[in-house]
This record gives structure tokens, sequence and C-alpha cells, in this order.
């Protein structure tokens, strides 16, 4: 994998969490003592939120949550998981709450044995993005933009294309590898799609096994795959140049790195440049040094990212 794998991630813009507007000043007059404290005691049923009418208080603690949860999970600073941690002030209450209804993972109440702190579910996603929208808070638009999914069979030529146009040609994987490796693994090659062309405007895969170190067998034996693997090898990282810098490599990342932990997976695995560890390591990889990989004749760093103890 190339040093343009990730879009040249470190110089992107990032989403950020929305300023808070500061409390306006309240006339002597606007409202008698009864009504301050029933708006802020623990008795107010509703509040008013942009766009969405009144809704119950606590209802509108999850949804903004999740909404919160959303926007800060990316935390980019090095040697962190790709969790959505950056917000410390969690009620728990609501995280058991959001947690009963499928849209967060709580580790107190885990079904996933390998995180350590709270995280969104793909309901949760498509959810936050909803609440958003509603808010009028602005985020990416790449779900807009973009359908993410498993590839499809008729796909696998033009994935090999693009495969051709992102890698060198000692680099780039032979397009009948390529096919194999769809007809064999096609639950593990997400690919993003541009809802207008319907083009493939990225993609990321790779095949599981219960091995730990890469080799580069991978590259070319799509029989090496193993559907209860617990690992997974990460073969191909690749956005089309007129695609590049929007997130689009980040958001597969995260995407595969999120599905595959609700799978069960125990680490994803794969080899980058030196110039590519930095990037890999804002998203929660580990450097795990000169890798025993020599493809296309060239020396390779592993990095790898647990997702399951």
């Amino acid at each position: 994998m190339s040093e343009h794998e990730l879009e040249n991630l470190d110089g992107q813009e990032q989403v950020t969490e929305p300023q808070k507007e500061p409390a306006a000043q309240q006339e002597p007059d606007a409202a008698g003592p009864a009504e301050t404290e029933a708006s802020a005691g623990e008795g107010a049923e509703a509040r008013e939120l942009p766009g969405n009418g009144k809704i119950p208080r606590q209802e509108a603690i999850e949804r903004l949550t999740l909404a919160l949860l959303y926007l800060t999970r990316f935390p980019d600073e090095e040697g962190r998981q790709f969790d959505e941690i950056a917000w410390r002030g969690y009620d728990f209450d609501t995280l058991y709450s959001l947690d009963e209804q499928d849209l967060v993972v709580n580790p107190k109440v885990s079904r996933s044995g390998g995180s350590k702190y709270v995280y969104l579910t793909e309901k949760g996603r498509d959810e936050a993005r909803k609440i958003l929208d509603t808010l009028d808070i602005a985020d990416t638009d790449l779900y807009e933009k973009f359908e993410f999914r498993c590839i499809r069979p008729e796909e696998a030529e033009e994935a090999a294309q693009l495969e051709q146009t992102c890698f060198s040609a000692e680099e780039a994987c032979k397009k009948e590898d390529m096919i194999a490796r769809v007809q064999a693994a096609s639950d593990l090659f997400l690919v993003a799609v541009d809802r207008k062309t319907g083009r493939l405007a990225g993609f990321l895969n790779g095949i599981a096994t219960g091995e730990t170190d890469f080799r580069d067998a991978f590259f070319t034996d799509a029989s090496l795959h193993r559907e209860d693997g617990e690992n997974i090898m990460i073969l191909g990282l690749a956005v089309a140049p007129e695609y590049r810098r929007q997130g689009l490599a980040r958001e597969l990342v995260y995407n595969y790195c999120r599905r595959e932990q609700e799978r069960g997976r125990c680490r994803l695995i794969l080899t980058c440049r030196d110039s590519a560890v930095v990037i890999y390591k804002k998203l929660g990889f580990r450097d795990m040094g000169v890798s025993a990989s020599e493809w296309a004749g060239e020396k390779w760093r592993e990095m790898k990212i647990i997702l399951n103890w």
C-alpha cells in the first residue's frame, strides 16, 4: 500500500464540534421563578430544539449525546484507538438507554470485548447523521455523495481498473487476482460508490485468516481466505484521483474497522510505506516495525489495529 492511499489525510479539513452560542441575557420580566425552575429542573418534560418542535427532555439528551459521539469519532491523535472518546461527560443512564436501542455498544453491558469506551453502531451512525441534519449542524456530505457497501460481483473489473490507476505497475495486484478476491471475500471488500454516476470512488479490501503476520501470498492467493478467520489482512486501500482530499479514505477505514469489530474480528493488519505510518497511527494503528513483505521489491512497515481482545 503506498503513501497516497490515505489521500494525504493529515492535510484535510477536520470536522469540528460547533461553537456554543453565548447565553442570552434574560430580561427581568421575561419569565417568573416558577417557569425558570420548571425549565431547568428534572421535571421539565420538553425542550425546544431547532426545526423539530418540542420533544421530551430525556429524548433530547439521548439524541444530542448520539450526535456528539458521532461528531467526535475521529480523535486525530497518534496511538489512539478509533473510539468516539473526545467527550468525557457521559450520562450513564443515557448510554444504557442508547445501548438498549442498539444505537451504541456500551462495554459495561458488553456485546463486544475489545473496546474500553462506548462506540456507535452502524444504526447509531445513521441516526446521528439524521439528527445533525435536523439540527442544521454541519457535517461532511460524504453520505449524501457516496454509498458505502460491499462490492458486487459485476464491479470486480472496475475495482481492478481502479487498483491499476492508484498504484504503480509493480505494486498493483493483477486483474485476475482482484476478481478472485471479490469472488472469495466480497463481504470484506468495502466500496464507496458515487451516487450520481454509479462509479467506484474508492475501496478498502482484505481477506480473513487465523494468521497474525502479513505475507505476500495474501495478495495473490484468494483461497487463503477463511470466513471464520479472526484477523483481516488488508490488501488494498484506493481512492480515485478525482475523489481525493474529501476524507473518503478515512471514512472507509473507520467504517471497515467498526463493521469488523461488530462482527467479532480481533485485528486488522496491513503494510505501508514509511511515509504513511504517521497517518495510520492517527487512525489507531500501531507500528509493528519492518514487515517480512517484499511486495514489488520494496521494504514495508507492518501496522495493526486491535478490534477485540
